[in-house]
C-alpha cells in the first residue's frame, strides 16, 4: 500500500502520491493515492507533495572551477602578448632572425587564439558558442602546430643546403612558400570544420541520464565523426613534426631549436593522448573541464618550450644574443 508523498520512480519520470480527494467522505470505500507524473525538467521536492525544476548544471563563470580556468586562460593570452613584444623589441638581434621571426609571430598570435578559444567552454551553451567553440579550437590548434612543423622543414631545409650541392633546396622554402604551406594546411582544417557544422552542427543539449534531479546542459558535438576528424587531423600534423624535429634535433650550430621543437611536441602530444580517455570517461560539465584544461596545458606548453629559453637569453644574457654564440664558436 502507498502512502501519500511516497516517490515511485516509473521508467524516465518521477511520481510523486495524492489522496484522491475527489471521493466522498462518508463512503466506506478506502481512499487510495494517485500517482502524478512530474514534467520532464521537474522532480519531487522534498516533502514530495509536488514537482519543482530540476537544477540546471553547466561550467560557469560564477563558480570557484570556472573562475580559475578563466584566469588561467586570460594569463596565458598575457604571457603570448608579452613574449610577442619582447619578439619584437628584439626582432632585429641574431637570436630572433636565425629562428625565422616571421613564423614565430604567427605561432605567438596563433597561440593567442589558443588561450582565448578556451573561454568558449565556459558559460551557458548557447547555439553559436557551441558552433564556434570547436571551429575555432580546431582551426587555431592547426594554426599554431603548422608553424611549427614549417618550422622544422626550414631547419632540415637550411642543414641540407649547407652540404655541396644542395642550395637548390631553398627555392623550396622562401618566405612565400612557408606562409603558402600554413595557409594550406590551416585551411584544409577549415573545411572540415565547415563540412562539420554544415552536416550535423553541435548544438546545446539538455541531458538527464547523469542524474536524474539535474539537467546537465553541455553542446552535443552532434557528429562525432566531424569531431574525430577534427582531432585526428590535428593529431597527425603534431606527430609529423615530432618526427621530423627529432630528425633534427641533433643538427650542429644554430639548428638546436629542434631540440625544443621536440620536447615541445612531446609535451603536446602527450597531453592530448591522456585527453582522450579522460574526456570519455568524465561526465556532464566536467568533459569541458577536461578539454579546457588540455586546451591550456598544451599551449603552455608549447609557449614555455619554444619561446621560454630565447626570451630567457634575450633578457637575462644578452651577451649570449649574437651571431658566433648561435653558431658554437664562441669562447665559454
Amino acid at each position: 500500500m502507498y502512502k501519500a508523498g511516497d516517490v515511485v520512480l516509473g521508467g524516465m519520470f518521477p511520481f510523486y502520491y495524492q489522496p484522491d480527494y475527489h471521493e466522498s467522505s462518508f463512503t466506506s470505500k478506502p481512499q487510495y493515492p494517485t500517482c502524478k507524473g512530474c514534467p520532464d525538467e521537474s522532480w519531487p521536492n522534498p516533502q514530495r507533495d509536488h514537482c519543482v525544476p530540476k537544477v540546471v548544471e553547466f561550467l560557469s563563470y560564477h563558480e570557484a572551477l570556472g573562475i580559475s580556468l578563466t584566469t588561467v586562460s586570460l594569463v596565458g593570452t598575457l604571457m603570448c602578448a608579452i613574449v610577442l613584444g619582447i619578439f619584437v623589441h628584439h626582432r632585429d638581434t641574431p637570436m630572433v632572425r636565425a629562428n625565422n621571426s616571421e613564423l614565430s609571430f604567427q605561432l605567438l598570435m596563433s597561440l593567442k587564439l589558443c588561450f582565448l578559444c578556451s573561454l568558449l567552454f565556459i558559460g551557458r551553451p548557447r547555439l553559436w558558442t557551441c558552433q564556434l567553440r570547436h571551429a575555432i579550437f580546431g582551426i587555431s590548434f592547426v594554426l599554431c602546430v603548422s608553424c611549427i612543423l614549417v618550422k622544422t622543414m626550414v631547419v632540415l631545409a637550411v642543414f641540407k643546403a649547407s652540404k655541396p650541392g644542395g642550395l637548390n633546396i631553398m627555392k623550396f622554402f622562401g618566405a612565400m612558400q612557408q606562409r603558402g604551406t600554413v595557409l594550406v594546411l590551416t585551411f584544409i582544417q577549415a573545411i572540415i570544420c565547415t563540412a562539420w557544422l554544415v552536416s550535423a552542427s553541435p548544438t546545446p543539449h539538455k541531458n538527464t541520464e547523469y542524474q536524474s534531479d539535474k539537467i546537465i546542459y553541455e553542446c552535443a558535438v552532434g557528429s562525432t565523426v566531424g569531431f574525430a576528424v577534427l582531432l585526428g587531423y590535428i593529431g597527425l600534423l603534431a606527430i609529423l613534426s615530432f618526427v621530423l624535429a627529432f630528425m633534427a634535433r641533433n643538427l650542429p650550430d644554430n639548428f638546436n631549436e629542434a631540440k625544443f621543437i621536440t620536447f615541445s611536441m612531446l609535451i603536446f602530444c602527450a597531453v592530448w593522448i591522456g585527453f582522450i580517455p579522460a574526456y570519455i570517461s568524465s561526465p556532464g560539465k566536467y568533459a569541458d573541464v577536461v578539454e579546457v584544461f588540455a586546451i591550456l596545458a598544451s599551449s603552455f606548453g608549447l609557449l614555455l618550450a619554444l619561446f621560454g629559453p630565447k626570451c630567457y637569453t634575450m633578457l637575462l644574457r644578452p651577451e649570449l644574443n649574437t651571431k658566433k654564440s648561435i653558431m658554437g664558436r664562441a669562447k665559454p
